[in-house]
């Protein structure tokens, strides 16, 4: 029996042949990157501070005579590789060399002396989180979304909603979730819902909340907001998971603030319901016999929305019931939601300011899945609710990059892993002279125009005061 040979690790790259010539390649390029990214996020980084606040809100228990990297620098090294799509923390003992990356930390790019963080470096910090140092962060982000306006909002849609945070190990506090069938953590985000602007965000345990935890949550947002904010109007938006008397009641204590939160059905709505059903499949045959009748497609379901009278006992009072009469070819598919607010009509309040609430689960896939904020695989808690802030802070440079740069241009819309392929992952030689330092990008890259607008306007918007050295 003969085993097989051993294969000689080798650091060429080889390539079949091209019109007879060999391709061999090497690792030897010296100083060159893939990613032109990081000098993008620290312009914007620049005009919000968000790393800078971010890192001003965590107490560091490193003693002064032994810091090489400064907490800011922490922050926003790790920021930038996780908005760059290097989620792990270990991606840094490659990156720490990187010269892009350094430029971006403002140091020297080919300086060894000045090489950034390595990946232990960020294992301890990550596990020197404290539940003070995480509330303050949370303060941080909420503070940031009000600094995002230039004055006061005349009305805001306060999305809010859980998503499952997969755990495999033996994380503290996972919990089976029968819904989801799978231990997991289940943190809440708070969205804008007319913006996509992340208001701030919590990793919990992953058990379902009770109203009154949601309710505790909530009420320090409302207070900060209301605090520059008074005569805006906020409406909370959530699922079915949020109609429960305790959000409802600091709905009510909290002025100029309204409701709009879906509502399971129960043997109560049922019987409500039930006329309206009716009349909807009368409509909908009629509207099948007029479309087999003329020959037309069958419609695929009809509608009708109507106000309900109804109450649950634990209601701090009676509210508006709206009910959305579906019928299916596969049945009936009777929908309620719950509201304070008196207006609009019943099929504009579910058609247009409940259904568009489907837009936060796309924000949340943006964090989750480009900007990884279920990459929750450390066994302490606190240090996974660091983990998911690095990825907030990363979402909230991306939404800034967007909705504030790349405004007007094809990319105004696009999600982080296509400005990440498109914008960030471009090869950059980097040449450093005594007195400056020049980057040298493809010739035939594609983005040219666009990457020429954008660090234009990086470059020529001035710093904000607060945030100058």
């Amino acid at each position: 029996m003969t085993t097989p040979m051993a294969v000689p690790v080798q650091e060429t790259l080889r390539f079949p042949p091209v019109d007879g010539l060999s391709i061999r390649g090497s690792f030897d390029g010296g100083a060159l990157s893939s990613d032109f990214g990081p000098l993008l996020l620290r312009g914007i980084d620049r005009q919000i501070g968000l790393t800078e606040r971010l890192a001003s809100a965590f107490r560091d228990p490193r003693h002064p005579s032994y810091i090489t990297h400064s907490l800011q620098a922490l922050f926003a090294q790790r920021i930038y590789q996780i908005a760059c799509a290097y989620e792990d923390a270990n991606d840094a003992n490659a990156l720490r060399t990187d010269p892009v990356f350094k430029l971006a930390l403002e140091r020297k790019p080919l300086d060894g002396a000045v090489d950034l963080a390595s990946g232990p470096t960020f294992s301890r910090l990550e596990n020197a989180a404290t539940p003070q140092g995480l509330y303050r962060m949370a303060q941080v982000f909420v503070d940031g979304f009000i600094a995002s306006y230039p004055k006061p909002p005349k009305a805001i849609v306060l999305d809010m909603d859980h998503s499952e945070d997969a755990a495999h190990g033996r994380q503290e506090e996972i919990f089976y979730n029968h819904h989801y069938g799978s231990h997991c953590y289940l943190p809440l985000f708070l969205f804008e819902g007319l913006s996509g602007k992340l208001i701030t965000a919590a990793l919990r345990p992953g058990k379902r909340p009770t109203g009154e935890e949601n309710a505790a949550i909530l009420k320090r947002v409302l207070k900060r907001l209301r605090a520059v904010w008074p005569e805006t109007h906020i409406i909370l938006r959530g699922d079915g998971h949020f109609a429960n008397p305790e959000l409802m009641q600091l709905a009510l204590d909290t002025p100029r603030t309204d409701f709009l939160f879906g509502l399971a059905g129960n043997a109560a709505l049922s019987p409500l319901a039930k006329s309206h059903l009716e009349a909807a499949r009368r409509l909908h045959e009629t509207r099948l016999a007029h479309a087999r009748a003329n020959r037309q497609s069958a419609p695929g379901a009809t509608r009708t929305y109507h106000d309900l009278e109804y109450r649950a006992k634990s209601w701090p009072q009676a509210f508006r019931v709206v009910l959305k009469a579906e019928v299916m070819a596969l049945g009936d598919n009777p929908r309620y939601v719950v509201t304070s607010l008196d207006l609009p009509t019943p099929e504009s309040l579910y058609r247009d300011l409940y259904c568009v609430r489907g837009q936060d689960e796309n924000w949340i896939k943006m964090i989750k899945n480009d900007l990884a904020s279920d990459r929750t695989s450390d066994h302490r808690f606190l240090a996974n609710h660091l983990r998911l802030y690095f990825s907030c802070a990363a979402y909230v440079l991306h939404q800034t990059l967007r909705t504030d740069v790349l405004v007007h241009t094809e990319m105004a819309k696009a999600q982080p892993a296509t400005v990440i392929l498109k914008l960030f992952k471009i090869a950059v030689r980097v040449v450093q002279y005594k007195d400056r330092v020049k980057l040298h990008l493809p010739t035939a890259c594609p983005v040219k125009d666009l990457l020429h607008r954008i660090t234009e306007i990086l470059f020529r918007v001035p710093e904000p005061a607060w945030n100058s050295s």
